[in-house]
């Protein structure tokens, strides 16, 4: 026989783990570490448009502070508002495209830059010329950094669910921000002064900027030559400023006036020269082909109409309490405090779960019928309204916006190409803009005519003002109908259930 060498016993202590149990362990911490990045990119985003989104509601309440430090005429005033808005809306669409060109990374670290710079020079000014300069600036940095936020979002989480959630999130920033604004606004005035209004905005800044730099991933970009439609560029920004120029002033002058019907039609006809452009240009800013998609078209109309109609909700509603029930500036605030709750549990709670379970589709006309009630409401509410019995329900109504918007959101970025994802958050949000501008014009101007010829014959001041604020939220409603008859046709298609 012949002898075999003896075997040494297994040591399971001393010997290496299988190589595909070492790969695994590598595979589960790699993605651990890259949830971990994308929480933290996601949280940067958010911070930064929370500020920026927080400053457009936040000066509303600050108003009468600064027309008296600084000596502003009634007229010169309101452009504490319209210049932030003009600059922010008209440059949004640019900016997402040159966010593609440039790096989506890029832009938002300028934009967060800009907007910081300009709001320290806004905390500091001490005549009304350098306020609305720096309004303006702080509307273009604002428009930089908004343009691409939601570009990088759908860009970093491409998994469903994850990015159902991002978007929950992100939506979620948008309600919190124009609630908190007005109550943040209202302490800060009283509490200090309206300067800080703006100087707040300078810690913030800091942190996203010094947050962001490792935090969201490098993008390259696809190059200045892959789509410098500068003809295009200046067409479209010239017209959408023209337009909203327009618009915002609408109730100073009347529509059927000179100024708003003239400057009316050079935003139309600005507007027309640019779609002429896109549609033969050989690299054009705004690639027509993306309409192709019902997504991405219905997707904008409907916030279109939406925003419009809902916008009314937060100025005129603040309105009705503080010229109306007598409210100050921080209660009115804080009795808007609990539709922002809503919105946020919704959004963050539940949205994901429901459009990965049932489809952005069917949430979405979920979260508009609910809509619809919040303004259908508001049309009976009474002069003498009890907050708890008259207010209160529409507030948690509102949970219906922390149902469409994410779902809306989703829709509208599901039809863009990866090298689009930046114009298309770009044309998200002028759509947002713009309906948010013809919302405040058109409903304003109605609430004020029907207050107007109800004053004349007699009628008190509290029941003229809130006949006035019936008719706007009426309007409103049939905007929200409108929107709810668009949703179900063109976006016909539900989203599969994942």
């Amino acid at each position: 026989m012949t002898a075999t060498a003896p075997t040494a016993p297994a040591s399971p202590v001393t010997e290496d783990p299988p190589e595909p149990a070492r790969a695994g362990r590598a595979a589960r911490a790699a993605g651990a570490a890259g949830a971990r990045s994308r929480r933290l990119s996601l949280g940067v985003i958010a911070t930064g448009m929370l500020m920026i989104i927080l400053d457009g509601s936040i000066v509303t309440v600050a108003m009468p502070a600064m027309q008296r430090d600084l000596d502003f005429t009634p007229a010169g005033l309101s452009w504490v508002v319209n210049a932030y808005l003009i600059a922010f809306g008209s440059l949004l669409l640019l900016a997402g495209r040159l966010g593609d060109l440039v790096g989506r990374k890029r832009m938002f670290l300028a934009g967060i830059g800009v907007f910081t710079l300009a709001s320290v020079l806004a905390g500091a000014a001490t005549g009304p010329a350098t306020l609305i300069a720096a309004r303006f600036l702080q509307g273009v940095g604002g428009a930089m950094s908004s343009a691409v936020s939601l570009g990088i979002l759908v860009t970093l989480f491409t998994e469903p669910r994850e990015r159902a959630r991002a978007i929950a999130v992100f939506s979620f920033t948008g309600a919190a921000g124009a609630s908190l604004g007005q109550v943040l606004g209202g302490v800060l005035t009283d509490a200090l002064n309206w300067h800080w209004i703006f100087f707040i905005n300078l810690p913030i800044g800091l942190a996203v900027l010094l947050l962001a730099l490792p935090a969201l991933p490098a993008d390259r970009g696809l190059g200045l030559r892959a789509g410098a439609d500068v003809a295009g560029a200046v067409l479209v920004t010239a017209g959408l400023m023209t337009g909203i120029y327009s618009v915002v002033k609408v109730e100073r002058y009347g529509w059927t006036s000179g100024h708003t019907l003239g400057f009316g039609a050079l935003a139309v006809a600005l507007l027309g020269a640019f779609a002429a452009r896109q549609a033969t240009a050989r690299t054009p800013l705004l690639p027509l082909r993306m309409f192709r998609s019902r997504a991405v078209t219905g997707a904008n109309v409907v916030q279109l109409l939406m925003v419009a109609a809902l916008f009314s909700f937060q100025v005129l509603v603040a309105l009705y309490l503080q010229n109306v029930l007598g409210y100050g500036a921080a209660a009115t605030g804080l009795a808007m405090v609990p539709a922002a709750a809503v919105i946020g549990a919704v959004s963050l709670g539940v949205s994901a779960r429901l459009n990965a379970r049932f489809g952005e589709r069917a949430v979405l006309l979920a979260g508009l019928v609910l809509l619809l009630g919040v303004l259908g409401l508001l049309t009976r509410v009474p002069v003498r309204a009890n907050y708890w019995v008259d207010l209160l329900p529409v507030m948690l109504l509102a949970a219906g916006f922390g149902l469409a918007l994410p779902a809306l959101t989703s829709l509208a970025m599901s039809g863009a190409r990866e090298d689009d994802a930046g114009l298309a958050s770009g044309l998200f949000n002028t759509t947002q803009q713009i309906g948010m501008a013809l919302g405040v014009a058109v409903l304003s101007t109605l609430a004020a005519s029907r207050t107007e010829s109800l004053t004349a014959t007699g009628t008190p001041r509290a029941e003229a003002l809130t006949s006035g604020y019936h008719l706007a939220f009426a309007v409103g409603t049939g905007l929200l109908a409108a929107a709810l008859v668009v949703a179900a046709t063109v976006l016909r298609r539900p989203t599969a259930a994942r």
